[in-house]
């Protein structure tokens, strides 16, 4: 069954078991925020292509993460700080603006990923997520306890970090975990 859900759109990619901290100030994702946390209508995180037009209809891509909010703050600039988590992948399917310039979209349930034990050839981008998460302590607050050894996990968080086209990340997110970490480690021995 088809589900109403405001959009968050930014440059960024997240998929279900990822986290992210947000800033939010634009009065539109204020009430977008207090809408979900209300019970009110849920969000979802959705991708900007930033290789076309603010008013052309690919501007926003069109497989999106519906979010849960896990945490909020005020940040030291006075703005809301949010914490959210991806719950479900779901795909557009008519987008419009509401009269304050929130997107707004009607989505289908898209297949989430499931669980899968990482091959021995992969290894490798476990043991470099490992060493970012050891690198960053951003990024490792956000995953206390990384699953390193999830082929579908590992997929999905190195899809939201790593500086690729967004229609990129869109097309391996949409193929099998192994065959998008095979892809990634491809790309990552030629970009890296």
């Amino acid at each position: 069954m088809n589900e109403q859900l405001a959009l968050f759109p930014l440059g960024s990619f997240l998929l279900p078991r990822g986290k992210m901290k947000l800033r939010v100030f634009e009065p539109r994702y204020v009430r977008l925020v207090k809408e979900a946390v209300s019970g009110k209508r849920p969000f979802a995180m959705a991708t900007l292509n930033p290789l076309v037009s603010q008013q052309h209809p690919d501007r926003i891509l069109p497989l999106v993460c519906k979010v849960s909010v896990d945490d909020f703050e005020t940040l030291p600039d006075g703005l809301l700080g949010i914490t959210i988590s991806g719950i479900s992948r779901q795909r557009i399917i008519r987008r419009w603006q509401e009269e304050d310039k929130l997107h707004v979209a009607e989505v289908a349930p898209e297949t989430d990923w499931h669980s899968v034990e990482l091959s021995t050839e992969l290894n490798q981008l476990s043991a470099a997520f490992a060493e970012l998460l050891q690198e960053y302590p951003q990024l490792a607050a956000l995953y206390p306890q990384p699953q390193l050894t999830d082929g579908a996990w590992l997929a999905g968080r190195w899809l939201e970090l790593l500086p690729m086209q967004p229609a990129l990340k869109l097309k391996l997110a949409t193929q099998d975990p192994q065959s998008c970490l095979q892809q990634l480690q491809h790309w990552l021995a030629h970009n890296a």
